[in-house]
C-alpha cells in the first residue's frame, strides 16, 4: 500500500504516503488503485513530494471490465496501492481475443505490452497524426501488418482497405501479407503510366457523375454545374447509333438552331454562327445539304441562310418552319445509366453542343463561364492524364469495383494501394475525391446496408480533406458526407497528416480513434488539446519531445489515454530519411 486519501477535490485526489518515496520506481504517469468493496476507482499519478501523492481519477473497474470516467469518489482513508499487472491488462487490451493486436510497449511501465482492439478502432474513423518523421507510416504500416499477421481463428479474407499514397512510400510494406495464405492479397495501382510492374490507374469515364466532372474541369462557378449536367444528358446522342436516338438527336438540335436565328444577331452573324453549328452537329434531316421545299421549288439547307447583298437571308422562314416540325415531341432528357460506354471525346461533343444549346454563340455572359470548360477539357484530352480514362472494355459500376478488389493472380485483394505519386496536387485530390465518392455511392445502395466493409486511408489528408469550394458547389463536401454518414453504410476514414489544423473540422470532428505522434506547431498543437479534450494541457506539451515512433492513443478502441512506443514494421514503408553521412562523404583520396 502506498497510503490513503486525504483530501478529495474534484477529480483530483491528495494521498498521504506510508511508504518511503525514494525506495520506489518514479510513479509520475503510472496509475493507481482504490480499492473499495463493491468496486475498485483508477487513477494516474500526476506529482509526487516527499510526503503526499496528487492523483487524477479517471475511471473504475467493475466485474472485470474497465469504465472510463470518474463518477464516483473514494471514501477518505480509503487506501491507495500500485496498479497490478491483471488490472493492467483489463485497461490496455491485452485481454487474449482474436480482435485485438499488439501494437507496442508504454512509456511509462518497462516493457509492458499495449494493445489494440481491432474492431472497436476500425469500425469508426480514426486519425493518425504527427510531424513529417514522426512515424505515421511506419505505425500505418505496422497496425495493418498485424491484422494479417496476428490472425488466429480465422483471417481477416473479407477486408477491403483503399490506400491512397501520396508517394508511393507503402508499396513495399505490404508485400508481404500473403506469405502464409494464397488468400490474402496485395494490389498496387500506379500512376506511373511508364511502369510496367503495376498495373496503371484507369477509371471508366462513364462511371463519372456530373459532380465528378466538375471536380475534373476545376469548376469554379454555380452556373457551370447545369452546363456539366446538360451535357451529361446529351453524351448519349453522341455515342448510339442514330438510328436508336434520332428523333431526340433532331429535336435537340433543332431547337438550337432556332435559338440562334431568333437571337437578334445580324443576318451575317447568325449565317455564319449557324455554318458552324452544322458542319459539326449533325443528323441525315438536319445539315446544310438537306434540301427544303416550298411552293414547288427546293433549296438547300445552305441556300437558304445565304444572306444577299442587301443584308437579307435568302428565305429563312422555310428554315423555321422546316425546324419547327422536329420540335413537336416533348421528351425529357435524362442522364446516363451506366448501360454504355462513353469518353472523354464523346463527352467533348456534348459538352460542346450543350454550350450552344445553352446560348453560349449568343450572350456574352454566358460564354464568359462556360467556355473555361471547354478549354480544361480540351486541355485533358491533350495531356497524359486523358490516359487515367481510356478504359478499355465497358464494364458497370458493381464489375468495376470487383476489378478494383480483383489482385494480379485473380485472387480477391484484401489491400488496394493507389500509388498517386506521378500526379500533380491538384489532379491528385480529384482522384481521391472521384475515387471516394464512387466507393461511398456503392455502398450507399447497398441493400444489405453496412453488410461489409470500406476503409478509405488517406496518407497526407490535408491536401484532400478541406473545407472547400465543392459545399457552394455541389451542396456537400465528400469526406464530410463520408464523416458523417459513412459509417452506417461501413464506409470509414483513416485520416493520416502532419498539418491536423488544415483538415476539414468536420471530417476530424468525427473520428473516435486518434494515435498522435510529436508536434511543433502551436497551431496544431491547439488543435489537438481542441479535439481530445479530456487529455491533459501537461501530456499535450509532451508532444514535443516525443522521440519517431511514440505516441498517444486516444478513442473508443483504447479505454484508457496511454503514452506508446509503437513496434516497427517488417518491412517498412519508403519513408525513412535520407542518410546525409552516406550521400555527401567520399573518402579523401
Amino acid at each position: 500500500m502506498l497510503g490513503k486519501v486525504v483530501e478529495v477535490i474534484g477529480d483530483t485526489l491528495k494521498v498521504k504516503l506510508d511508504v518511503n518515496v525514494y525506495e520506489l520506481d518514479n510513479l509520475v504517469g503510472k496509475n493507481v488503485i482504490f480499492e473499495e468493496v463493491s468496486r475498485k476507482l483508477v487513477g494516474e499519478v500526476q506529482d509526487v513530494d516527499t510526503g503526499y501523492l496528487k492523483v487524477n481519477l479517471i475511471g473504475q473497474i467493475e466485474n472485470g471490465r474497465f469504465i472510463y470516467g470518474s463518477i464516483v469518489k473514494p471514501s477518505f482513508r480509503t487506501p491507495c496501492r500500485i496498479i497490478s499487472n491483471e488490472e493492467m491488462n483489463i485497461i490496455f487490451q491485452n485481454a487474449p481475443n482474436t480482435n485485438s493486436i499488439s501494437l507496442g510497449t508504454s512509456v511509462v511501465y518497462d516493457n509492458y505490452r499495449i494493445g489494440l482492439d481491432v474492431s472497436t478502432f476500425f469500425s469508426n474513423h480514426f486519425a493518425i497524426l504527427g510531424n513529417s518523421g514522426s512515424g505515421k507510416s511506419y505505425s500505418t504500416s505496422k497496425i495493418i501488418q498485424s491484422i494479417f499477421y496476428e490472425a488466429k481463428d480465422s483471417i481477416p479474407f473479407r477486408t477491403n482497405i483503399f490506400l491512397f499514397d501520396a508517394y508511393g512510400e507503402y508499396q513495399p510494406a505490404f508485400n508481404d501479407i500473403g506469405k502464409n495464405n494464397i488468400n490474402l492479397n496485395y494490389k498496387v495501382i500506379t500512376t506511373n503510366l511508364r511502369s510496367n510492374e503495376y498495373p496503371h490507374l484507369c477509371m471508366p469515364f462513364w462511371l463519372l457523375g456530373v459532380d465528378d466532372i466538375a471536380l475534373l474541369l476545376n469548376a469554379n462557378n454555380i452556373n457551370q454545374i447545369p452546363i456539366i449536367e446538360k451535357a451529361l444528358k446529351l453524351v448519349g446522342y453522341f455515342t448510339k447509333e442514330e438510328e436508336y436516338v434520332i428523333d431526340q438527336k433532331n429535336d435537340i438540335l433543332a431547337r438550337s438552331i432556332l435559338d440562334i436565328i431568333f437571337s437578334g444577331r445580324s443576318p451575317s452573324e447568325t449565317r455564319n454562327k449557324l455554318t458552324s453549328v452544322l458542319t459539326k452537329f449533325k443528323t441525315k434531316d438536319i445539315n446544310l445539304e438537306v434540301s427544303l421545299t416550298k411552293g414547288g421549288w427546293s433549296r438547300t439547307f445552305r441556300q437558304c441562310i445565304y444572306v444577299d447583298e442587301s443584308g437579307k437571308f435568302a428565305d429563312i422562314e422555310v428554315v423555321i418552319n422546316y425546324l419547327e416540325q422536329f420540335t413537336q415531341n416533348e421528351f425529357e432528357l435524362t442522364l446516363p445509366d451506366g448501360t454504355y460506354a462513353y469518353g472523354l471525346k464523346e463527352f467533348e461533343l456534348a459538352l460542346e453542343f450543350a454550350l450552344i444549346s445553352e446560348g453560349v454563340l449568343t450572350s456574352d455572359k454566358v460564354f464568359d463561364y462556360s467556355n473555361a470548360l471547354k478549354i480544361r477539357l480540351n486541355t485533358l484530352i491533350n495531356s497524359d492524364y486523358a490516359n487515367y480514362f481510356n478504359y478499355p472494355t465497358f464494364v458497370t459500376k458493381e464489375g468495376y469495383i470487383r476489378e478494383l478488389l480483383t489482385a494480379t493472380n485473380g485472387r480477391k485483394a484484401q489491400i488496394i494501394n493507389f500509388n498517386i505519386n506521378y500526379v500533380d496536387d491538384r489532379f491528385a485530390k480529384t482522384l481521391v475525391k472521384i475515387y471516394s465518392k464512387l466507393l461511398f455511392d456503392y455502398m450507399a445502395t447497398l441493400t444489405n446496408r453496412a453488410s461489409m466493409a470500406f476503409h478509405i486511408l488517406l496518407e497526407e489528408a490535408h491536401r484532400y480533406v478541406q473545407h472547400d469550394i465543392d459545399l457552394e458547389l455541389f451542396g456537400y463536401n465528400i469526406f464530410e458526407r463520408i464523416a458523417k454518414e459513412g459509417r452506417k453504410y461501413g464506409v470509414i476514414l483513416g485520416l493520416i497528416s502532419q498539418r491536423p489544423s488544415e483538415i476539414s473540422e468536420t471530417a476530424i470532428s468525427q473520428c473516435s480513434n486518434f494515435l498522435v505522434f510529436k508536434m511543433f506547431h502551436p497551431k496544431d498543437l491547439e488543435f489537438i488539446n481542441s479535439i481530445l479534450p479530456n487529455i491533459s494541457s501537461n501530456l499535450i506539451n509532451r508532444l514535443k519531445t516525443f522521440h519517431s515512433g511514440t505516441c498517444i492513443t486516444y478513442g473508443t478502441a483504447f479505454k484508457l489515454p496511454a503514452i506508446v512506443n509503437v513496434d516497427s514494421p517488417n518491412p517498412g514503408p519508403l519513408s525513412q530519411n535520407v542518410a546525409i553521412n552516406k550521400v555527401w562523404y567520399v573518402k579523401s583520396q
